[in-house]
């Protein structure tokens, strides 16, 4: 099967696992991606998201706990527990220890191991990276295969890694997540991704079609910073920066994604950072920041030098330049934090500190000026986890 064999936006819509609308799902506890005002007819639905967000982060808690956190009334948490007991995602954990006399309270929780989940990262250079995770976005199983030669077998090769990863999970598979290069709409349509080959192509309408589960695609950049807000302990207000390849970023504002209104935004990689000119970049244009700060580009002006200082200069630069690029963003949304995702040896240490600098420099003290750039601590696994959690918010409102 490829690409040109399947119409854009018809799989999807008539497909057996329709896609659940992130942006549709109520908030609850941490703030909710996407919060919408619950009707009537939706309250049940908000309810179990509810109870199981609440379970996902603050762990085992007896009924009644659950009925206080909530705010809902016992009898319905009640209902709920049962109803997600015999749907497999809630189990009974045991009694409560207590010193306190009387019947101990049964605790539950989300059943944290009953499910797994696929989470597939089609933005290396070299290699497609699949995993099959737990709820609590753990690896339990890793699956790599070659990046294909030719464009035309990438739709083959995502489909094989994806079912030989759903046969090896010998638990229900909850839902199927991939990040993927490129400029992807809200129905997991790949707009446009020039280094897999694929304009206007509908790829989870494509996979849901093939595998028979739910799919979820998104940008990698997307994805990851839902990996860093959910796993990494991001603030509600963050924009992770991903360098490999390429550059992108993916960006979070009260704790919901901004995808802009063609569904580009983040695509900050070229973006031109400076006036003074620069590397050509391959889109035709001169001084882009990917031109400067994308793995290869930076790996190969570091390869030019061999003295210790001008190595440095070179990081300095390339740390200056994203700063200028994250000015505007930063100002115009009261960002909080900068997260880096990519080589540590490259990206960590003097290129991060020229980032903060030119930052500094460039926005409003003394509102800006505690601006915090770090590294992700989840290195090349965050697209695979930032995957598992739009599974998650997809099939169970969890975020």
């Amino acid at each position: 099967m490829t690409a040109s064999e399947v119409q854009r936006g018809s799989s999807s819509s008539g497909s057996a696992h329709p896609r659940t609308d992130l942006a549709s799902l109520p908030a609850t506890g941490r703030a909710r991606r996407g919060a919408a005002k619950v009707l009537p007819e939706h309250a049940r639905g908000h309810n179990r998201s509810l109870v199981l967000q609440t379970l996902f982060h603050a762990g085992a808690m007896s009924r009644a706990d659950l009925s206080r956190e909530t705010g809902l009334t016992r009898v319905t948490i009640s209902d709920l527990v049962a109803e997600l007991i015999t749907d497999g995602f809630i189990t009974e954990k045991g009694p409560r220890e207590s010193a306190r006399p009387g019947k101990p309270a049964i605790l539950v929780d989300v059943d944290r191991t009953g499910h797994r989940i696929v989470g597939i990262d089609l933005s290396g250079n070299d290699v497609f990276i699949g995993a099959i995770l737990t709820l609590d976005g753990d690896i339990v199983a890793r699956r790599e295969v070659p990046h294909p030669s030719d464009a035309a077998n990438v739709l083959d090769t995502v489909i094989d890694l994806a079912r030989a990863l759903v046969a090896d999970a010998h638990e229900p598979v909850l839902g199927i997540g991939i990040g993927t290069p490129g400029v992807i709409d809200d129905r997991g349509v790949v707009l446009t991704a020039p280094n897999l080959g694929w304009v206007g192509f509908d790829l989870e309408g494509v996979l849901v079609e093939a595998l028979g589960l739910p799919v979820l695609v998104a940008n990698d950049a997307n994805a990851a910073v839902l990996a860093e807000y959910t796993f990494g302990g991001a603030n509600e207000d963050v924009l992770l920066v991903k360098v490999g390849s390429g550059v992108g970023s993916g960006l979070l504002a009260g704790g919901q994604p901004m995808r802009g209104s063609r569904f580009a935004a983040g695509e900050i990689g070229h973006v031109t950072v400076g006036t003074d000119g620069g590397p050509q970049c391959a889109c035709g244009k001169v001084g882009c920041l990917e031109a400067w700060l994308s793995v290869p580009s930076l790996s190969a002006r570091l390869a030019q030098e061999s003295d210790p200082e001008a190595r440095s200069l070179v990081l300095r630069d390339a740390g200056e330049r994203l700063g200028i690029a994250l000015a505007p963003v930063v100002g115009a949304l009261d960002l909080s934090e900068i997260v880096l995702s990519g080589p540590p040896e490259l990206l960590d240490g003097v290129l991060a500190q020229a980032t903060v600098e030119a930052l500094r420099t460039r926005t409003l003290a003394p509102f800006h000026e505690g601006v915090q750039v770090r590294m992700t601590a989840q290195g090349q696994d965050i697209v695979l986890r930032g995957a598992a959690v739009m599974v998650l918010t997809a099939r169970l409102g969890v975020s």
